[in-house]
């Protein structure tokens, strides 16, 4: 491994190991907390835990372009780096907006994909990615400047808030962006030998291990909508930088699912379970409005309880089992 590489993910581990640790403080004392609410008692916990994750990742992006540039004398990724980075930003401050606000008086449902669409501006600016695609039934297909216009901005939007929609369990978010970009990236790496795409994609996964450490259960940080905004978008660009689109939709599937169980409820019920006296879930509605619900409402059927640590495993490995199916189908393994 390029030990440019080595040194800028555990920049970017280090830093978010540390960021996390002071910003988790300090969001305390100015009272930026939410209710842990899968535990009895109702404990309240800081969050944003977005901020201090995309800290980590821009300061080992900025080092790796930062050497490559000084001192190897190389600018061939830059537009394509500064691309990545105005688009997280844009959907960072969108994210933090929203988690400021809260869920009560933060962004509607159908406001956040409209918003989020401006966060593609970056991407479509430098025109990134390739508008050649090839289609499942259809074969190769080149969408020329509609492949900018239109799919950039609906792919950026549409992963940034499908990754938003399975979340508010501890370590659910971080973990499931692990396994995903870690799939994107080694097939990136390995298979096409998009080095540099690849990259962007392991650094956040290393900001996202030392962000677990905090944030897996029992956490004592929530990463909120700032968090799964940008990783969000992080997949999505990677995607398009190293022309994985259809290998990431079907990382996708929990998300596609979890779409169709909340549009039952009309986008205004949340996956959320609520505590029983011993600690066990129970789901808090008749119907399932979501992958959570139901793996709660299957393991009641089958007579038996379950935790929120029960919950998380279970979706991560689901999404363990597609990323293993994934790299069986290219030649992985």
């Amino acid at each position: 491994m390029d030990i440019l590489l080595m040194i800028c993910l555990a920049v970017s581990y280090l830093a978010t190991f540390i960021a996390t640790a002071w910003w988790k403080k300090r969001a305390k004392r100015a009272r930026i907390t939410g209710i842990d609410m899968h535990k009895k008692g109702k404990k309240l916990i800081p969050e944003i835990g977005g901020v201090p994750v995309l800290f980590g990742f821009l300061l080992g992006i900025l080092i790796y372009m930062g050497y490559r540039t000084f001192i190897n004398g190389s600018t061939d990724f830059n537009i394509e780096i500064l691309g990545v980075i105005g688009a997280m930003a844009i959907v960072g401050i969108i994210g933090i907006m929203d988690d400021i606000l809260g869920w009560k008086l933060g962004l509607r449902p159908y406001q956040k994909p409209i918003l989020c669409l401006f966060a593609a501006l970056p991407i479509v600016m430098t025109r990134v990615g390739n508008s050649v695609v090839t289609l499942p039934f259809v074969g190769t297909v080149d969408f020329g400047v509609v492949y900018f216009l239109v799919v950039i901005p609906i792919a950026i939007s549409g992963a940034a808030n499908a990754f938003n929609m399975i979340a508010g369990y501890n370590g659910l978010e971080a973990g499931m962006g692990v396994v995903i970009l870690s799939t994107l990236g080694l097939i990136i790496w390995i298979d096409q030998g998009l080095g540099q795409v690849a990259m962007l994609a392991g650094v956040m996964v290393a900001c996202l291990f030392a962000f677990l450490l905090y944030n897996f259960y029992p956490a004592s940080i929530f990463p909120g909508d700032t968090l799964t905004f940008i990783v969000g978008t992080l997949i999505a660009a990677v995607s398009i930088l190293g022309n994985t689109e259809k290998i990431a939709l079907f990382l996708f599937i929990p998300y596609f699912l979890q779409f169709f169980l909340k549009s039952r409820g009309g986008w205004q019920i949340e996956g959320f379970c609520r505590p029983d006296p011993d600690g066990f879930l129970v789901v808090p509605t008749k119907k399932i409005y979501g992958v959570e619900h139901l793996i709660v409402r299957v393991k009641e059927r089958l007579g038996r309880k379950t935790t929120e640590l029960d919950v998380v495993l279970i979706i991560i490995s689901f999404e363990l089992i597609l990323a293993a199916i994934v790299m069986l189908d290219v030649g992985f393994f």
